[in-house]
């Protein structure tokens, strides 16, 4: 399958750090459509891509900003937000005031979340179209409905987001993103259906199944937040490495096809800081070591550069 989609690390750890947090930039290839698929980590994580020549195609002309400035300001065309999470929105946040005028795409939950306690004129001003005194209006609140696909503005891209659980009934989003007849599955943080009652993660499974069958899908942006060596980790609302390979095998169940060669991205790696324990190594050797299915797992890095 030839590759459709590009995306630039703009951070892939669940922290602790902050300044390493989940955001990614994501355009087709064939354009410079650019969205941001959550924006924990934005400015300084565009620095570090550029410092990697991982935005070298983009079309830098604006004599009076910098390429940072040029890419975040002009060349970002939307954020994609799965759900409010300091870890998925404080880039988001704190670059605002930089920013220019663009769209902040999700469910009601996020949206809500982001106009009652974050863009309040309390925490941060109020630079949404809704809520307390929305007089800056830098950006206008898109709310997706579940299921259905929907456009998003200033791009040739369509969405459809789909309901993770995470903890304490707090929903978190998966997007199914398509160009051209082709598709990429951007998940937020989401835990495992072997602990929830609704099964969020089986009707993904099922919506992506007849993709896989078609030769459209062209990869999983997949959060594993945890090695599995502490399995009280998994209340949290996240997937741990043996969770996210029992995932995986369902998906391939559903697909009723090989997912050999299917390309996952592992996101959202948590950091310990525990003497002697390297836990995003320890991921990548768990996955590795485990990977039945012939999976084509990539491991980012800050500012790394992937085709899909």
């Amino acid at each position: 399958m030839d590759a459709a989609f590009q995306i630039v690390v703009l951070g892939c750890t669940g922290g602790p750090r902050e300044n390493n947090l989940s955001g990614y930039l994501f355009s087709p290839l064939d354009t410079q459509q650019w969205i941001a698929l959550d924006a924990g980590s934005l400015m300084c994580g565009i620095d570090i891509a550029l410092a990697k020549n991982s935005l070298q195609d983009v079309p830098f002309t604006d004599p009076l900003l910098t390429q940072t400035g040029e890419m975040h300001a002009h060349h970002l065309k939307a954020y994609l937000l799965s759900h409010a999470h300091l870890d998925h929105i404080s880039g988001l946040v704190l670059n605002s005031q930089a920013d220019s005028k663009k769209y902040i795409l999700g469910t009601d939950s996020t949206i809500n979340d982001l106009k009652n306690h974050i863009f309040n004129n309390r925490i941060w001003p109020n630079y949404g179209n809704e809520g307390s005194d929305p007089i800056l209006g830098l950006y206008t609140y898109l709310r997706l409905e579940l299921h259905k696909r929907q456009h998003i503005p200033d791009t040739n891209l369509t969405v459809e987001p789909f309901v993770l659980s995470h903890p304490h009934n707090y929903a978190s989003t998966a997007f199914l993103i398509e160009y051209k007849g082709k598709h990429v599955v951007y998940f937020g943080d989401t835990a495992s259906d072997q602990f929830e009652s609704e099964r969020h993660l089986n009707t993904i499974w099922e919506r992506i199944a007849p993709l896989i069958r078609e030769n459209v899908l062209h990869g999983l942006l997949l959060e594993c937040s945890f090695p599995h060596r502490d399995a009280k980790q998994v209340v949290y609302g996240h997937l741990d490495t043996h969770l996210m390979m029992q995932e995986l095998h369902r998906l391939q169940e559903k697909a009723q096809v090989p997912l050999k060669g299917l390309k996952v991205l592992v996101t959202h790696r948590k950091e310990c800081l525990k003497q002697g324990i390297d836990s995003l190594l320890k991921i990548q050797q768990e996955l590795t070591s485990s990977n039945d299915l012939g999976i084509s797992f990539f491991f980012p890095t800050q500012g790394d550069r992937f085709t899909f």
